[in-house]
Parts: C-alpha cells; structure tokens; sequence
C-alpha cells in the first residue's frame, strides 16, 4: 500500500465552476485510489511556497497526484506545482514541469507545432506584429495561458476589418480580462478531440471525440466556449454533444487525427495523460488548437467518456497514471 498525495488547486469557495471542478476531480481519484488498496491523501497548493514545501513533508508521500490547475485563480502559475515537486525529488503524475510550461503557453506551443510541421490556425499576437490578416477574417480572442474555455465566450469574436483593428480590439480584451491575450483565426469546421494514456507498452491513443453543435443559429460561431462547458443553463452547454461514433467515411480522418496527436505526445515530453484539440476544415484538414497537459479527470469530463468508450476503467487508468509517475 502506497500513500497518495492529491495535491490540488487552492480553491476559494465563491470560484467558478471551473475551479471548482478541481475538487470534483480530486474527490473521485481519492475514490479510485483507495479502490487500488492505497491511502489518499488531500492537500492543496497555494501561494505559500515555503508553508507548500512543509505541509508536503510532513505528509511524506510516496507518489503525488498533481491536479494544480490554477494557482491564485491564473493557470499560468500551474507549473510552479511541479516545479517545486522537482525541486523536493518526488515522483508526480501527469507531465512534467518543461510541459506543463509550454502547453499552457499557447502562442509558445503553437510555434512549436507550426516548426514540427503540425498545422494550427494562424494567430496574432501584440508582442509578433509579423502576421497580417486578411479582411473579413474571423478571429477568436483567447487568453494565452488559461485553460477551461476561460474568457472565451461571443465578446471574443472579431471580424477582422484592418490589422490595426483586431490588434486594438486584442489590447481591449487583454485590459478587460487582466490576462495576456492573442487572436486565432476561426476555422469553420468539425471538433475533434483526442485523449492519450499512459501505459506499460507506451502511450495509448484513446477513440476520438466529436463535439456536434445542435441547433446553432447560422450566425453563431461553433466553439466549445465557457458556457458550453461549465454554465448548464445556458443554450450552448445543452446544444452540445460529445460523440465517440466514427462513421466508417471518417475512419481515415480519425486514424489522422490519432497520429497527429501522438506526435504531439512526443514533441511536447507529454506524460501521464494529456488531450489533444482539433478542427476539421471542409476540405479535411485537421488543424491542432491546443495541446492540453493533464486535462479534466471529473467523471463527466471527455476523458472519462473516451475511457469507458475504449473499455477502460477509471480506476485502472488512475493505475497507469501512477505507475508512470514512478517511471524515469
């Protein structure tokens, strides 16, 4: 029997459900954990480096289950979890702290696909002013380093007029959320989404996912925005689905979109567990919008379902987890 730290995010009790989420997650791992025959135990990570480091050695655990998504509320602070975890040498789930950092770096982890040859729609940021969109282009702002769909909701939608437009609207957005902000071009198509798991032969690429958008008004961007994710009485959280039936003429795109993802596996150092984001364009062509380290473990999030589509428990996957994270 081995003892588990759940390490996880500090989360206020007024947070959103996205935040929250964090705890759903660490409450059905604790689960799992004690199903394997080890003892869990809780602790979550705040801003107090030095009182983190003593509440860790006092529990003396002998693997830590890293769920630190958010640290003060920002997601570009969750590498400072693993960071610290390399520093006391204990072994940990999931990626590793160099992953952890450019994965949430969305521009940086952009330019890492685009230089691997991986396409991924083009995007603007105020610090690259090299890209020069074309008129009428439709573009996403998005926070750089935030995960969950945060800040992405219709206000974010822009249609590009000049490129001074959309870099004057990106410097309005980024003073409205408090976060640094880049512009993505919308590609007009499917969503996919690939899951990858650990395992003791090698990564294992989960069924791809289909997120259908039902019923959406002609002049309504598809994306899987925050409210499509996290608020359940809105339009967008009931009009969409996740499907994991390919159709037999979207074999070939789906054996595409699984090779793709595993190379982003492999650029990226990923461990663990890790998602991998598509849209599909109307001629086929599969473009990566994000490549996401340690994705949602909560029983009703896309890993969960790609899990139990594949015939994999939960707690078996839980297992492969940890026992990666005693790999070298």
């Amino acid at each position: 029997m081995k003892k588990i730290l759940i390490l996880h995010s500090d989360v206020p009790a007024d947070a959103g459900e996205d935040e929250l989420d964090c705890l759903t997650q660490a409450r059905t791992i604790g689960e799992a954990i004690i199903s394997l025959g080890h003892r869990p135990e809780k602790l979550s990570f705040g801003m107090d480096l030095q009182a983190n480091i003593s509440r860790i050695r006092e529990h003396q655990p002998d693997i830590v289950f890293n769920l630190v998504e958010t640290l003060a509320g920002k997601g570009s602070l969750n590498h400072f979890a693993t960071a610290l975890l390399d520093f006391l040498r204990l072994p940990y789930t999931g990626c590793r702290t160099d992953a952890m950092f450019v994965t949430s770096n969305k521009p940086l982890a952009k330019k890492m696909l685009r230089q691997a040859g991986i396409a991924t729609p083009d995007w603007i940021t105020l610090e690259d002013e090299t890209e020069s969109p074309s008129p009428g282009e439709v573009y996403f702002l998005k926070p750089c380093r935030e995960d969950a769909s945060v800040g992405l909701d219709d206000r974010a939608v822009v249609q590009m007029q000049n490129p001074q437009t959309i870099r004057d609207t990106l410097r309005e957005r980024q003073d409205a959320l408090g976060l640094d902000c880049f512009a993505e071009a919308y590609i007009d198509g499917r969503e996919f989404n690939i899951a990858l798991l650990a395992s003791d032969q090698g990564v294992r690429v989960l069924p791809p996912a289909e997120i259908l958008f039902l019923d959406y008004p002609p002049d309504k961007r598809k994306v899987l925005d925050y409210r499509a994710k996290w608020v359940e009485d809105s339009f967008e959280y009931s009009h969409t689905v996740r499907s994991l039936s390919i159709a037999p003429q979207d074999e070939r795109l789906a054996d595409r979109l699984r090779d793709i993802a595993l190379s982003c596996w492999h650029l990226f150092g990923l461990r663990g567990y890790a998602r991998v984001d598509f849209r599909v364009d109307g001629n086929g062509i599969p473009w990566v919008l994000e490549v996401n380290a340690n994705p949602c473990l909560s029983p009703d999030a896309g890993f969960a379902a790609a899990l139990d589509f594949a015939g994999i428990e939960y707690t078996g996957a839980i297992d492969a987890i940890l026992r990666d994270a005693l790999k070298p």
